[in-house]
């Protein structure tokens, strides 16, 4: 866990870190993590191998640990030290009782709180009980005192989250595509003009091919009257012959 706590830091001061993942750095214990760490939020130790909690240093401004996925059965009182604690991930160790959540009802401030996947959570009216146990608390394994889900906004704002500009960044993303959208549908033709200029194309194609129509039909007509003239042409010829024999004859 140390050599991991270095490489996390990546040579920062330890008072400036305000957030800290150590997940599955494998240590039975906490090592390493001091009370240097003054400004620290949100520590992650999620599949660490934890049997306990010995060795928790004083981290007074911690809002979010994150402990889900270890073998801790006890000494949730090391914690008391980060009296800021809102959300509190326990999901997936080895808390059987009720009294071992006991030294959870001091922390005023601690209002999200995560038990799934543990032992305690078998008993009789479980929930009814953590709520009564902790006045403060707001979500019990991500629903409320009334089984009503943790609501996104709502989980922001007890996870320390209270920021809201990247949602409404989105929003705004998505009004600019909307009237980019619309302008580029403005932009394009209606159908009734397209339509307009098909029609008008096929009418200049159908004027073109009537007059080419005109001038073959004009072509064919003056080759036919030639032809005709060719063929009486030579019987014309005998005719005047003829006349011409008779008239030398008489």
């Amino acid at each position: 866990m140390e050599k991991r706590i270095e490489l996390e830091k990546r040579g920062r001061n330890p008072g400036d870190i305000k957030e800290l993942v150590l997940d599955n750095c494998r240590s039975t214990q906490i090592v390493g993590l001091t009370s240097e760490f003054v400004s620290l939020e949100s520590l992650s130790l999620i599949n660490v191998g934890l049997t306990s909690l010995k060795g928790f240093p004083k981290l007074p401004s911690l809002k979010k640990l994150e402990l889900s996925d270890n073998r801790i059965s006890g000494g949730l009182n090391l914690l008391d030290s980060s009296p800021k604690l809102t959300h509190l991930n326990l999901s997936g160790n080895k808390i059987k009782d009720l009294d071992t959540l006991q030294p959870l009802k001091e922390f005023n401030n601690l209002k999200n709180l995560d038990l799934f996947n543990n032992e305690v959570t078998n008993m009789d009216n479980y929930r009814e009980k953590v709520f009564h146990l902790i006045p403060s608390l707001r979500y019990l394994d991500g629903f409320d005192a009334d089984d009503d889900e943790v609501d996104e906004s709502e989980d922001d704002e007890v996870n320390g989250n209270e920021d809201g500009d990247g949602d409404a960044n989105e929003e705004e993303s998505e009004d600019v595509s909307d009237e980019e959208e619309e302008e580029y549908l403005d932009d394009e033709p209606g159908l009734d003009v397209v339509y307009k200029e098909n029609l008008e194309d096929d009418s200049d194609e159908e004027d073109y091919m009537g007059e080419e129509e005109e001038e073959d039909d004009e072509e064919d007509n003056e080759d036919e009257e030639q032809d005709e003239e060719e063929e009486l042409s030579p019987v014309r010829g005998k005719k005047r012959k003829h006349e011409d024999g008779g008239d030398s004859g008489n």
